[in-house]
């Protein structure tokens, strides 16, 4: 069997093994399957068991077809018209995170960026977007800004370092320190347990039952035609638009098919997607070389770390103003800079259920925003030079 066959069975069963061993052992579910994804594959890139230069092919195909299929189905779910339903101070504090992210990775830009090469402006890309989206969000960013993957797989490791550290504050102290300037939750929802798809516990568990087969062989085949509808598209414009375009047409053709009622209510294509992004941070890590990690400049630590903490002060602040609730400040915070699957949790940690499903939804809109308000900063920031 050719060395190629075998690397791409291993990037596309690794992700089912890891998904089945966070079924089973919650310490491992704590660590999170994208934690260990990584992990999997920088191990695997390097032991040195293959020629790097052999599998090129192997992994570029596989990282672009692998994010391609996921965004699609982490879409699908989504039902934007519930934004209608959320709480006018809900979607307020919504909007209020996204300018404090995008006011806070801009003034960041101009901070960090001293002694770095002149494609820092795709790092604040990659920032805007798991900040108000999530990693689906900066793996499809990735894609189309090409970011080499030392760099990238830096922004993500520190982003996930920090969001861990950010997520233990705001459940231990969040609640406490904020009451003191914003006033306190009044409820206003109903008592209900959440219905949304979301990233759950046991991913795999029932993923593969033969009465979901069928509908998520369905999806992923319109998952399938989204993408070559978005590569056709593609061709049609200039080569230095293209993988931009590529990528906002599989988004927004996404978004379109959410809003039919079938596509929305398919069950667990959330889960489906997510083994995508699974394969895509294998493949992805184990083409770095550890010891580009001695050349990432400190400037990308210092940067995660400043747009965590000042988007955060900037949203707590500008709720002050607007009299908006500690809850529903964290909340927000927490779906937008750690993404959906940390609400229930967080919600768990400061004793009020009834922010879930608003917290899931916001997440959700992150979700959906995500890349189009990261690639609006790379293109702003361009122009600065």
């Amino acid at each position: 069997m050719s060395i190629k066959i075998l690397v791409a069975l291993f990037y596309v069963l690794t992700p089912l093994l890891i998904m089945h061993l966070c079924d089973r052992f919650r310490f491992l579910r704590k660590i999170g399957s994208v934690i260990i994804a990584y992990f999997a594959g920088i191990v695997f890139g390097s032991v040195g068991l293959v020629d790097r230069e052999a599998i090129l092919g192997v992994q570029d195909m596989l990282i672009n077809l692998s994010v391609s299929i996921a965004i699609p189905l982490l879409l699908f779910s989504t039902d934007l018209r519930k934004v209608l339903k959320l709480a006018r101070k809900t979607l307020l504090s919504l909007f209020i995170a996204l300018f404090s992210v995008m006011i806070v990775v801009f003034a960041g830009y101009f901070i960090f960026r001293v002694q770095h090469h002149e494609e820092f402006e795709k790092i604040a890309g990659l920032l805007v977007g798991v900040y108000t989206g999530g990693t689906p969000n900066l793996a499809a960013l990735q894609l189309m800004l090409g970011l080499p993957p030392g760099e990238y797989l830096a922004v993500h490791t520190y982003d996930m370092v920090i969001s861990t550290l950010y997520l233990f504050f705001l459940m231990a102290f969040g609640k406490r320190i904020f009451s003191l300037i914003l006033p306190r939750y009044r409820s206003m929802y109903p008592l209900s347990d959440t219905t949304e798809i979301v990233e759950k516990e046991e991913p795999m568990k029932g993923l593969f039952k033969r009465k979901r087969i069928k509908p998520l062989f369905m999806a992923f085949l319109f998952a399938f035609v989204i993408f070559v509808i978005s590569a056709g598209i593609m061709s049609s414009v200039n080569e230095n638009l293209q993988m931009a375009v590529f990528i906002l047409s599989i988004t927004t053709l996404s978004i379109a098919a959410s809003f039919n009622k079938k596509v929305r209510n398919t069950e667990r294509t959330y889960d489906l997607g997510m083994y995508f992004i699974l394969i895509f941070s294998i493949v992805v890590a184990s083409k770095v070389d550890p010891g580009s990690f001695s050349n990432v400049n400190s400037n990308i630590f210092y940067y995660v770390t400043f747009v965590v903490v000042f988007a955060l002060l900037l949203h707590v602040m500008l709720s002050a103003l607007f009299r908006i609730d500690t809850d529903t400040v964290i909340i927000t915070s927490t779906a937008l800079i750690c993404s959906p699957p940390f609400v229930p949790v967080l919600a768990g940690s400061i004793k009020n259920k009834e922010i879930i499903v608003p917290g899931i939804t916001v997440g959700l809109i992150g979700y959906t925003l995500g890349n189009y308000l990261g690639y609006l900063m790379v293109l702003l920031l361009s122009g600065f030079g």
